[in-house]
């Protein structure tokens, strides 16, 4: 037997193993892709339960027209830059000092893995009630200190930055584990060539340890933009898209207008929309990642 025909055999066999996963998978997720895409090019509402007669790209022209789909993805950017920069940061600085511990490390751990082991929906409801205006612990708390309390959810100025402020709680941890792995796994040969040669633990930071942690920290930049982007159990348990329009993002406003609005294949072109912006931030930050590292002196 030729060695092609043993190839040929090996892949029929690989495949054949392998065609029922993935027949599930197309199955579970090529199906709604595909009735999504019917559904964003056609008349299909609440009211008008049936796909024709189909309008073509009528309803993505009706999303992309509305005002408050512009406010919802300038709000859904500046939420998941504020969002994934504290994640990465805090998360970086938890990291590095686990580090350095030495006992207890498993238990710090697993006291960290808490937050992301929690329901979104869990976390939304019990910062709901931590933070109740009137009869939450943390207003009881500041005027026992003789404070006012704050309408946390309420005021239009502090409404956002206080969701946001829970999603870092909950999502930190996760970065916490994956930066660790990666300084785990970080050669130690270069930190000891540059002891030798005198330099301090700021610039082993900052020529070292970040240059090498590269490819995980993108990575997991990359993860907790699409995870951000795509948030909507937040807004819709903590503020339900208020007050007004202020923490209404761009997957709350793809449901209000599906369900709210009993427009579904205007919500659908909206979830299109979400989608193809998710995989093109996606393949730039890559392509930026590949080019910083492919460029002479990276």
């Amino acid at each position: 037997m030729s060695a092609l025909s043993r190839m040929s055999r090996t892949a029929r066999t690989g495949w054949a193993f392998a065609a029922p996963g993935l027949s599930l998978l197309v199955i579970v997720m090529g199906f709604p892709l595909v009735f999504a895409v019917l559904m964003s090019l056609s008349s299909l509402t609440l009211r008008h339960f049936r796909l024709a007669p189909f309008k073509g790209f009528e309803n993505f022209a009706r999303v992309l027209g509305d005002p408050l789909f512009w406010e919802a993805t300038w709000l859904t950017i500046r939420y998941s830059v504020v969002t994934v920069t504290g994640e990465f940061v805090i998360g970086l600085a938890l990291a590095l000092m686990l580090q350095k511990v030495a006992r207890w490390r498993g238990v710090y751990f697993a006291i960290l893995t808490i937050p992301m082991a929690m329901s979104p929906i869990a976390v939304a409801l019990i910062w709901r009630m931590l933070l109740q205006p009137n009869l939450g612990i943390v207003n009881q708390t500041l005027r026992g200190l003789g404070f006012e309390g704050v309408d946390w959810f309420g005021d239009p100025g502090l409404a956002l930055a206080t969701m946001a402020a829970v999603d870092i709680w909950q999502q930190t941890s996760f970065v916490v584990l994956i930066l660790a792995a990666g300084l785990a796994s970080l050669p130690r040969e270069p930190y000891e060539a540059a002891e030798v040669d005198g330099a301090g633990a700021l610039q082993q930071f900052f020529y070292i340890t970040l240059p090498m942690l590269r490819p995980v920290a993108a990575i997991v930049v990359v993860i907790q933009l699409i995870n951000e982007f795509r948030t909507y159990d937040l807004p819709y348990v903590l503020t339900r898209g208020g007050p007004g329009n202020a923490t209404e993002v761009l997957s709350y406003f793809a449901y209000r207008r599906a369900f709210l609005g009993l427009a579904l294949n205007e919500g659908a072109a909206a979830s299109w929309i979400l989608l193809i912006l998710v995989l093109a931030l996606t393949v730039v930050f890559f392509r930026l990642v590949e080019r910083h590292e492919t460029s002479p002196g990276a």
